[in-house]
């Protein structure tokens, strides 16, 4: 069923969408039509209320409102203007009354309302009376900042900007003349503050390029109403910026004009940028800019183009929205008025380019945006001319300052524009302990009160210790401040790091607000307690932000300090040329060539051959253990005394053998030169990408220092982030931690600027960095945003680098010539020691002791075999007495029966001729002549025959090694 149905559906879905289509055009109609309805019962006469300052403005008024009747443009065919005005009364009560009962009765749609000749209040009654039922009111003249504040005013426009709007163009000036650093002087009242305010919030956000920021030095707040200006005027007067920025009213400005001619702070190198009201001062200086609002004055041209703008609007809501009636009584109707809140808005969207006073727009507040100034040059007290102006461009589509800076006249009547800052000539200048760029000691009673020739007194800074301990500086850096100083020609304290760091961006623990704050050497100068820091401050963006540098000086990178990996020289270290296989084929090897020459020897039938010698002996063949002897003879280059193969065969594998022997030899000699002698193992690890250190598996710890410039770089890059959290719970406080722990083998890997590490590595060669350099970056010299000095140490620095100064500290302090060192080391073999042919030594010992052991077993096993031949040559010597006593008395019990003689035969085994010495018999006369004649015993009688004639012979046999076995037999005769 639901594939039925689907297939239904699928068929039926383009009427389905075309039935949607019909319902959508049939409500889209209803819904036109209901709202042509509705648009149709708006009314067709628009009442437009006016409260003006003068009889000319009012006159004014209705005749552009007759005008715009019969302009069709704004005009919906059936709609009519009408106008009703009244003129503004200095009593604001009195102005709220009269909106009542003389605009509000006639059911105006808005209220034009401009400024009273006397006082200020009236405007905001206006205000207030119509803001009740939502009735738009559009201001003509009043500047005040009260008015922008939409809980009080909830219905007012203005086609003039607000005083506060002036920061824009101060901004656009101040970057015009490049003037980054300034002294705001403000009122405290709701404009000074929105004033400072919003110019603070401008000079952030103008463009991308941070070195462009206005800084701020001071902020000077005074009362209105002021008598004198002294205190201030003094505190501005030891600043270091020059610049001043203010916003006071006529009467205040005259006081702070007074007081600062009395201190020349009116004169040459001063730059006083002011608003329109301070500019009417009658004692304004020579020199002064200040601003003018263009059409400030022209309220004619304001009634036209609020007349315009209001028309337009109220033209457009027409065409859409639903219009009621306005409220018409002040006493009886307290009911807000719904269209009102509509009709302000219509407003607040218009944007009229044609306007009598430029371009007409607002902003969400209701006030003007694109107001016109013209930048005014005060020549004399009574001459104030326009150098310039900050107008609409429409080709750009935004606000545009041109200025005719060759018109411009300077305080102290100077054609030059001034520099806007007081150079220091004595700089706090702040560094920290990092070699070889600066190395610390403290200074000794000894040396006195001073430090040597190449040092520089550097104590703690800001230190709270009554007898602060006082260090003698010297290094890279101690010498690229003397030649600084030297060249751009300022003088200078110098003075440690408080907090031994460099600076972190973190929350302090005191602050509840949970505010992030600078603190080591960046924090120092970021809070203005000191003008410059050298010393191996790595440039980056996170400082950039808060703090100015300089052209690098060093130009480094990161990388990896590690200990060279010492090869491991074990008791067997001189069997590393071969490996374990080969090692044990050619063990293996040794007796199976041992084997078959014993083979091939013994079964050769010219094996053997005779001696030359008297009795025509034979030699025998090759057994098995001279065949391993000779085998191990010819592998270890040892002469061959004797066992030598003698078949033809055998010779044959005996000449192969050698060869392989040869080879065998000089290979492995060549290695262990390779092995033990030429080899310098490198690294450990490839570089940053090396696996292990990307890995948290792995047991290796690597490092850095807290809150440094490396801290940071892993901090911004997510590619690094595990292997960062890794090494975070690793990271040192210094970097002379780190690089101790390094050589300690308590850590492998310690990640730095390139510069340290390579001087580490150059003093001890037992260092080395790992892989290429990474994070580029460069040293730099730090100094306030803003600093005057910035340019010249830069320009200084750069010229450094071109005339070779800076390669000659790089030699001087960095290298110091033992990389040369450390590479010639790096060329030359290993002197081998102990440790790399113990091994031998311990083998050579093995073969003594086992051979000594052998000894004791062979003498034991000599002793133990001589006993037992003793034992069997006493019971032979026994049981030879025995026999002869029992020969004995048989042979007398025969020579009692007969009286014949005895026949004796002898019969002797096949023995030399000397054992016959030791025959029992006790003499040779007693054998037969026959036997006294034969030439030899073995030749007589062959092997162990024996002859017997009787079958009670008594053979007498001799044991082994004993005399020969003589056989007696008694003939008859």
């Amino acid at each position: 069923m639901s594939k039925i149905f689907k297939i239904q559906f699928s068929k039926m879905k383009p009427v389905f969408s075309v039935f949607l289509l019909i319902l959508f055009s049939i409500f889209h109609c209803k819904s036109e039509n209901l709202e042509k309805e509705n648009t149709d019962n708006n009314p067709y006469e628009f009442h437009i209320g006016g409260v003006l300052s003068s009889n000319a403005s009012e006159d004014y008024f209705k005749q552009t409102i007759e005008h715009l009747n019969f302009n069709t443009p704004f005009m919906k065919p059936g709609n009519t203007f009408y106008a009703h005005s009244i003129k503004m009364d200095p009593n604001p009560i009195k102005t709220a009354l009269n909106v009542c009962k003389q605009l509000i009765v006639r059911r105006v749609y808005a209220v034009i309302v401009s400024h009273p000749q006397i006082g200020d209040l009236s405007p905001a009654a206006v205000s207030y009376t119509s803001g009740f039922y939502h009735i738009p009111v559009i201001g003509i003249s009043s500047r005040d900042s009260a008015f922008s504040d939409k809980n009080i005013h909830v219905s007012f426009l203005r086609t003039v900007p607000p005083y506060s709007h002036q920061a824009e163009v101060w901004v656009e000036l101040l970057k015009y003349f490049n003037y980054l650093k300034v002294i705001f002087i403000h009122s405290s009242d709701t404009d000074g503050r929105a004033f400072v305010g919003r110019f603070q919030t401008t000079s952030q956000n103008q463009g991308e390029d941070i070195e462009k920021k206005v800084q701020v030095e001071a902020v000077i707040e005074f009362e209105p109403g002021l008598f004198h200006f002294n205190n201030q005027l003094n505190e501005m007067k030891n600043a270091q910026a020059r610049v001043y920025l203010m916003y006071a009213s006529k009467l205040d400005a005259e006081v702070i004009f007074r007081d600062a001619a009395d201190r020349n702070m009116t004169e040459a190198g001063y730059v006083w940028i002011v608003t329109e009201q301070a500019l009417d001062a009658n004692n304004v200086p020579e020199g002064t800019i200040g601003l003018k609002l263009v059409n400030a004055s022209n309220e004619l041209a304001h009634i036209y183009d609020s007349i315009y703008i209001l028309a337009s609007a109220i033209t457009d809501m027409n065409r859409t929205k639903t219009i009621t009636p306005p409220p018409a009584d002040c006493d009886n109707s307290g009911a807000i008025w719904d269209t009102g809140k509509t009709l302000f808005e219509y407003i607040k969207k218009q944007v009229y380019k044609d306007g009598h006073t430029g371009k007409v727009a607002f902003d969400n507040n209701g006030d003007r945006i694109y107001a016109e100034y013209d930048i005014v040059n005060v020549k004399e007290v009574d001459n104030k001319d326009a150098i310039g102006k900050y107008y609409f461009n429409n080709e750009l589509n935004k606000m545009k300052l041109r200025l005719n800076e060759s018109n411009i006249i300077w305080p102290g009547r100077l054609k030059k524009k001034p520099e806007g800052f007081m150079i220091p000539t004595h700089l706090k200048v702040l560094t920290i302990e990092e070699k070889p760029f600066v190395y610390v000691r403290p200074l000794k009673k000894e040396d006195g009160n001073s430090c040597k020739t190449d040092e520089i007194m550097c104590p703690l800074y800001n230190t709270s210790a009554k007898e602060p301990i006082v260090y003698c500086c010297k290094g890279y850096c101690i010498d690229l401040l003397v030649e600084l100083s030297e060249t751009i020609n300022f003088t200078y304290s110098l003075s440690l790091s408080p907090d031994g760091q460099f600076g972190n961006y973190e929350i302090r623990n005191n602050s509840a607000s949970g505010k992030k704050e600078w603190n080591g050497l960046i924090g120092e100068i970021v809070y203005e307690r000191a003008d410059m820091i050298l010393a191996p401050l790595t440039i980056n963006p996170e400082r950039a932000e808060f703090i100015e540098f300089s052209k690098p000086f060093k130009y480094q990178g990161i990388t990896i300090l590690e200990k060279k990996p010492s090869r491991s020289s074990t008791l067997v270290s001189f069997l590393q040329p071969f490996s374990h296989t080969l090692w044990v084929l050619v063990m293996g090897s040794v007796h199976v060539v041992a084997l078959v020459l014993y083979l091939l020897d013994r079964f050769s039938p010219f094996a053997r051959f005779k001696l030359i010698n008297a009795d025509g002996t034979e030699e025998d063949a090759l057994n098995l253990s001279s065949a391993t002897w000779f085998a191990w003879g010819v592998l270890l280059n040892s002469g061959i005394g004797e066992g030598t193969p003698r078949s033809f065969s055998a010779r044959v594998l005996g000449m192969v053998w050698a060869g392989f022997a040869m080879i065998i030899v000089a290979s492995y000699t060549a290695n262990l030169a390779a092995f033990l002698v030429l080899e310098r193992p490198k690294t450990k690890l490839s570089g940053i990408n090396d696996a292990r250190l990307r890995s948290t598996m792995e047991n290796l710890t690597c490092a850095t220092v807290k809150g440094s410039a490396v801290d940071m770089y892993f901090r911004r890059q997510v590619e690094l982030s595990n292997m960062y959290r890794t090494m975070e719970a690793n990271n040192y406080e210094t970097a002379e931690d780190a690089i101790r722990d390094v050589k300690n083998d308590k850590l492998m890997a310690f990640i730095w600027d390139s510069s340290r590490l390579e001087f580490e590595a150059a003093q001890d060669c037992q260092l080395v960095t790992a892989g290429e350099l990474f994070g580029r970056s460069g040293y730099g010299v730090g100094l306030q945003k803003g600093s005057p000095w910035s340019e010249a140490v830069t320009l200084s620095i750069l010229d450094f680098h071109e005339s070779g100064f800076m390669e000659s500290l790089d030699d001087k302090w960095i290298f110091q010539g033992r990389v040369e060192q450390c590479e010639d080391q790096e060329k030359t073999p290993n002197t081998l020691g102990l440790k790399n042919m113990a091994g031998v030594f311990i083998l050579v010992a093995v073969g003594i002791v086992v051979g000594m052991v052998l000894i004791v077993i062979e003498i034991g096993y000599k002793k133990h075999h001589v006993r037992k031949q003793n034992r069997l040559q006493l019971a032979r010597n026994y049981g030879q007495t025995w026999r002869a006593i029992v020969q004995k008395r048989k042979m007398m019990r025969m020579h009692g029966r007969t009286s014949g003689v005895g026949a004796l035969s002898l019969s002797v085994e096949a023995l030399p001729r000397s054992v016959l010495n030791i025959s029992p018999i006790r003499s040779i006369e007693t054998l037969p002549r026959t036997c006294r004649n034969s030439p030899s015993p073995t030749r007589a009688w062959s092997g162990r025959q024996m002859v017997h004639r009787k079958s009670d012979d008594i053979p007498l046999r001799s044991p082994i090694g004993g005399p020969p076995q003589l056989h007696f037999h008694n003939n008859l005769m």
